[in-house]
């Protein structure tokens, strides 16, 4: 009898995952920078810490960018993910007041599309780029049997690096500190799970809906430039990314115990996407408890650093006053109602 079973009748393509590997190398040397030496394809990536940083110490965060991946599969779209991605874990790193160094990828497919693959990796590129962090490495695995015919998952890993005087905690937060509502770019990466429920109970084929796909699809905004700013001028006191749990569970994650920051849900710029969904038969407190609302990012803050933080973002994502920060058992406290 033949011995004629081989990886790729299995499934596996490996040489289709090297070709793979040998683009993400190509991409990644054109931003490389000179003294950095080429981790992709290494059995582990080596980076130098900067000599600059003073008693430094490392953040670390990994996310992925939940079923949004379903909607990008379903409208064959695959450049804005990546994005996310990226966004899920570098905003995570901002919250300690780290800044995104190295960032490591995780790609698991049924059978590789190297098409597909380009696409994914060419937005986890941008979302470094923007991130200001080097992409060191990863893991692209063909997985047939694991997932059915066309579908993947993502995660990645993010380290960054913070010195110790700059890093934040729930020591800073003081009474009377600005509670100050950073906008986002629309649904970012949370909630899509009850996006997709909505879509299928009403029946609505957004893949011919021009505005709603551009909803779905709208990537994450990474606050890395503006905030890391922020920190270095030491005007943050502390800071929270609005993700899943919405503005009331994340918001209460750095709050000091016998404080409550009072949130006056009525000065609140939702989106119209929001708007739309909420029009779906949601509640507003399931509104809440699952998407961020138009608030992307929270900033707590002195009352006298409001206007030198605002001079540091551009027009579409103005901060803007949302509450402050009261003495209370509760570590949050919802005031009024969203203007849907």
């Amino acid at each position: 009898m033949p011995n004629n079973l081989t990886y790729a009748k299995s499934g596996v393509n490996i040489r289709s995952a090297d070709k793979f590997v040998k683009f993400i190398s190509k991409i990644t040397s054109k931003h490389r920078k000179r003294h950095k030496q080429n981790n992709i394809g290494n059995f582990g990536s080596v980076t130098k810490i900067p000599k600059n940083l003073k008693n430094v110490h490392i953040v670390a965060s990994t996310d992925g960018v939940g079923t949004k991946i379903e909607i990008a599969n379903e409208l064959n779209i695959f450049n804005t993910i990546g994005i996310d991605l990226v966004a899920m874990s570098v905003n995570d790193i901002l919250v300690q007041g780290g800044k995104p160094f190295i960032f490591l990828d995780y790609i698991s497919i049924n059978k590789i599309n190297q098409n597909k693959l380009k696409y994914i990796f060419k937005g986890i590129n941008k979302g470094c780029k923007i991130s200001r962090c080097e992409l060191v490495g990863g893991e692209t695995a063909e997985m047939p049997g694991t997932y059915s015919k066309g579908k993947f998952d993502i995660a990645g890993f993010c380290v960054g690096l913070v010195e110790k005087n700059k890093i934040l905690n729930q020591k800073k937060i003081k009474k009377n500190n600005l509670v100050i509502a950073i906008p986002s770019s629309g649904l970012h990466s949370n909630g899509f799970s009850l996006v997709r429920y909505v879509l299928k109970k009403n029946k609505i084929n957004y893949k011919k809906n021009i505005q709603l796909k551009k909803w779905l699809l709208e990537p994450t905004k990474i606050y890395v430039k503006e905030i890391s700013k922020l920190i270095d001028l030491k005007l943050i006191n502390g800071c929270a990314h609005i993700t899943g749990g919405g503005i009331k569970d994340n918001i209460s994650r750095i709050i000091p115990r016998g404080m409550c920051a009072k949130i006056n849900l009525d000065q609140i710029k939702t989106k119209k996407v929001f708007t739309w969904l909420k029009n779906n038969k949601i509640s507003d407190e399931e509104m809440l408890k699952t998407f961020n609302c138009g608030v992307g990012f929270v900033i707590i803050t002195d009352n006298k650093n409001f206007s030198k933080i605002k001079k540091n973002f551009t027009k579409k994502y103005s901060p803007y006053v949302i509450g402050k920060i009261i003495n209370g058992k509760s570590k949050v406290l919802l005031n009024g109602k969203i203007n849907w």
